[in-house]
């Protein structure tokens, strides 16, 4: 008889079209009930929509919430810089040439690039093999041999940089990624901060750079938001950018209640008779920033302030239930 039922990625799941599977497998195929079973359930966010997957499926559940629920840990030292679409390729080139500069033992810092697509992907990895920058790929394209021999040379730093689709921004546990590279932004800040927490984990600081255009316009409000929150400098031209769309009725306000939810629902039906947003999960945060440059805090190759706390899931936060 199946005795513990857990449920990861719940968000990832739902996100896909996956809730009429999940409600099958548990409650119409062969699953002991709540109570007798124990049930787990884990999210890197917490909307409404989880909590009631966790009110139908667990009994009496706990909320347990670690960290700003969807924000970004303080030990990610982020930075936002324009840079127009023609202009990509080059200003990565200067990124690296930098970052291998400031290696340590003659090591290059393990650097996760992420792109929009399969293609962009290869194309990315190709061009950089061939400007002296040793570079591999994951993407949904490639079979899971190719996946686990690429993970394997990036850990090792036989090929310091992996260039990445969202395929490589949950679920990846690698250590000792000093820097997160959105070459090409997403176009969901839950996404976002999915990627950069592949830095920043387990304690450890790291650095993540994203390139923005007027492209990304509809991801300033949001990003400007995140920043705040996690005590980062936020630049004057994206403030304006986020002040624009604000104007025009875009962008999502992070602080209205967004997607990721960040408390128990229960308790905010008891207290407010009914649900409700509310930012205040947001407010306060620790101390963070870094200095200027593209020198890299500590990230297991030596060098920079070190930092207590953080890491876990996804680099910044985990909510999860169980009964």
């Amino acid at each position: 008889m199946i005795k513990y039922l857990a449920l990861d990625e719940a968000d990832r799941m739902l996100d896909m079209g996956f809730e009429p599977q999940i409600r099958k497998i548990v409650q119409q195929m062969d699953m002991p009930p709540p109570g007798v079973r124990q049930t787990m359930l884990f999210s890197a966010t917490f909307p409404k929509e989880i909590q009631r997957l966790a009110s139908d499926f667990l009994s009496g559940y706990i909320f347990l919430a670690v960290g700003r629920v969807g924000s970004s840990t303080d030990l990610i030292v982020q930075r936002v810089e324009f840079v127009l679409e023609s202009d990509k390729r080059s200003h990565l080139m200067d990124l690296l040439h930098a970052q291998k500069a400031n290696g340590v033992h003659g090591k290059q810092a393990l650097t996760l690039v992420f792109v929009e697509t399969k293609k962009g992907a290869d194309s990315l990895e190709h061009w950089l093999c061939m400007n002296g920058f040793p570079a591999t790929t994951i993407h949904g394209d490639r079979t899971q041999q190719e996946r686990e021999y690429a993970l394997r040379s990036f850990k090792s730093g036989q090929t310091p940089i992996l260039v990445a689709t969202d395929v490589a921004a949950r679920g990846l546990d690698i250590p000792h990624v000093a820097h997160v590279v959105n070459f090409d932004l997403p176009n969901d800040i839950d996404d976002y901060v999915h990627r950069i927490g592949r830095t920043g984990r387990a304690g450890k600081s790291g650095l993540a750079t994203a390139f923005f255009n007027e492209g990304n316009s509809s991801l300033a409000r949001p990003l400007a938001d995140l920043m705040q929150e996690a005590n980062q400098e936020v630049p004057a031209w994206l403030s304006r950018y986020a002040a624009a769309r604000s104007s025009y009725g875009g962008g999502k306000n992070r602080r209205g209640g967004g997607r990721f939810g960040g408390r128990d629902f229960r308790r905010d039906s008891f207290n407010r008779g009914g649900g409700g947003g509310g930012g205040d999960y947001y407010a306060g945060g620790g101390g963070g920033g870094g200095g200027g440059g593209y020198g890299f805090p500590s990230s297991g190759y030596g060098g920079g302030a070190g930092g207590a706390g953080g890491g876990g899931y996804g680099g910044a936060s985990v909510t999860s239930a169980w009964d």
